[in-house]
C-alpha cells in the first residue's frame, strides 16, 4: 500500500477533530474567562467546551468508521476492543489537546486569537496527537508510526492545513485564511 495513503487513512482521527471544532464550536470558552499571571487570557474565546467536545467525539466516530472498512480496503487498523478507543481517544484528544497548548503559548507571546505562528500552527494538533497515542497505546503507535509515515505526515500536514483553512475561511467556518 502507498506509504502516502497510509499516512492520511492513520491521521485522519487527528485531521478531522480541529475542523469540526470550527464548525461547531463557540459557546463558553474553555478557560471560561479566566486570565493567567500575566495578565492575558489563558486560551481566548477560540478554544470552547462545545468545539472541544465535538471535534474529539468526531474524530472518534471517523476512527471507528475508518476502523470498520479498513480490511475490505488493506488499510491498517486503530485496533480492537479498548485498544481503538486508547488509540483514536488519543488520536482525536490529542489533536484538540495540542491546539489548545499552542493557543496557550500564543497568548504569552502576546499574540491575539487567529494570529498566525508559522509551524506550530500547522503541526501543534500533530504533536499533540501523536504524543497522547504513545501514552495511551505505545505499541500501536510504533507499530503504525514508522519513521517514514512520520516524516511524511510532517511533510503533507502543513500543505493539508492550509488547503482546509482556505476552504474553512471561504465557507465561513473561519476568520482567516492561515
Amino acid at each position: 500500500m502507498n506509504p502516502l495513503i497510509i499516512a492520511i487513512w492513520l491521521m485522519l482521527p487527528a485531521y478531522i477533530p480541529n475542523n469540526i471544532a470550527a464548525l461547531f464550536g463557540g459557546g463558553v470558552p474553555l478557560d471560561l474567562g479566566q486570565t493567567f499571571q500575566d495578565g492575558r487570557r489563558m486560551l481566548g474565546d477560540g478554544k470552547t467546551l462545545r468545539g472541544t467536545a465535538a471535534g474529539t467525539v468526531c474524530g472518534l466516530l471517523a476512527g471507528l468508521m475508518q476502523n470498520a472498512i479498513a480490511p475490505a480496503l488493506g488499510l491498517p487498523s486503530f485496533g480492537t476492543g479498548p485498544e481503538q478507543l486508547f488509540v483514536l481517544l488519543g488520536l482525536s484528544l490529542g489533536a484538540m489537546v495540542g491546539d489548545i497548548a499552542a493557543a496557550f503559548f500564543k497568548r504569552r507571546l502576546g499574540l491575539k486569537r487567529g494570529a498566525p505562528l508559522f509551524v506550530i500552527d500547522q503541526l501543534d494538533f500533530v504533536i499533540g496527537a501523536w504524543i497522547l497515542t504513545m501514552i495511551l497505546a505505545p505499541q500501536w503507535f510504533w507499530q503504525n508510526f514508522t519513521p517514514p509515515i512520520i516524516l511524511i505526515v510532517l511533510i503533507i500536514t502543513p500543505i493539508l492545513h492550509r488547503l482546509t483553512n482556505i476552504i474553512g475561511y471561504k465557507i465561513g467556518a473561519k476568520r482567516e485564511p492561515w
